[in-house]
């Protein structure tokens, strides 16, 4: 799918837990374009968090290379991926080290070396692009759900990486802070140019990605634009998945529409389009 240089790109890609002897993932092979929103979706055990902690090097793969920025992360000095490549994991408290928001987003460039005066430029920079300037003094305990997860962001975002991976980090909020999250996501996707991957199971977050990946098993079982991923009803079953609920909703009304010689499109992933089709058929 990559059109030009690719930012990450896994070649013949294995690997599997030392207690195992079944591989967690087996011959991977992808790119990921600098600037994208990709979505990685799968069943529990299909072996995308682990995917992601490869591409950090939290892991290490058994067989096969990983390349960031055509350089083989492998071979690469540990910090100089952590700092390209940042990741938010699911429970934000596990990611909040300091007493203090801001002090907690400047963690990470003071343990890169940043400069001071540098520091406190990322982090109003970092705050301001998550929106929680105004907590810049508060105690981060204090806060929700999805302002503990918007401070973790900021925290990666003011390492300046190039990737930054979010691991299924909207699982454990409410739909308020989930919205708040995804919201932070596409605006550092759009406006920063931050080339973004997120790992989760809400699929209604999946059809706003530019690219969706599908893991089955612990292979490429599907890749494409969510329209195209979404429009294969039947193979996502076979991988335990489910579609959005406006494309399940097209599913369902095409069992009546048929009578009627009309079948509705099943690529539709916005609600309005759903509902201007619906209204058509009605009518």
């Amino acid at each position: 799918m990559s059109k030009g240089q690719p930012l990450v790109r896994i070649e013949n890609l294995f690997f599997k837990y030392s207690a195992q002897t079944e591989y967690v993932l087996k011959n991977i092979n992808l790119e990921i374009e600098k600037g994208t929103f990709t979505v990685m979706l799968g069943h529990n055990g299909s072996g995308k968090s682990t995917l992601a902690k490869l591409m950090n090097m939290i892991l290490s793969p058994a067989e096969g290379r990983i390349f960031i920025n055509g350089q083989d992360i492998s071979l690469s000095d540990i910090y100089d991926i952590r700092k390209n490549v940042g990741m938010v994991f699911q429970n934000p408290d596990n990611q909040l080290v300091a007493s203090i928001v801001e002090e907690d987003v400047a963690f990470g460039p003071e343990n890169l070396g940043v400069e001071p005066p540098e520091i406190r430029r990322r982090v109003d920079e970092a705050l301001e692009t998550v929106g929680m300037s105004e907590y810049k003094l508060s105690a981060p305990h204090k806060l929700s759900g999805g302002q503990k997860q918007r401070i973790a962001i900021a925290g990666v975002i003011a390492m300046f990486p190039e990737l930054i991976i979010l691991d299924e980090s909207t699982a454990m909020l409410d739909p308020i802070g989930r919205r708040e999250v995804l919201s932070t996501v596409k605006n550092l996707n759009r406006e920063k140019k931050m080339t973004v991957v997120l790992i989760t199971h809400y699929m209604s977050e999946a059809a706003l990605a530019d690219r969706v990946i599908v893991l089955k098993q612990g292979e490429l079982y599907l890749d494409g634009a969510p329209k195209q991923v979404f429009a294969q009803f039947e193979k996502l079953k076979k991988a335990g998945l489910d579609v959005p609920q406006v494309t399940e909703l097209m599913r369902v009304l095409n069992a009546e529409a048929e009578l009627k010689n009309y079948r509705f499109p099943m690529d539709i992933l916005d609600e309005k389009e759903a509902a201007d089709l619906i209204e058509a058929y009605i009518t």
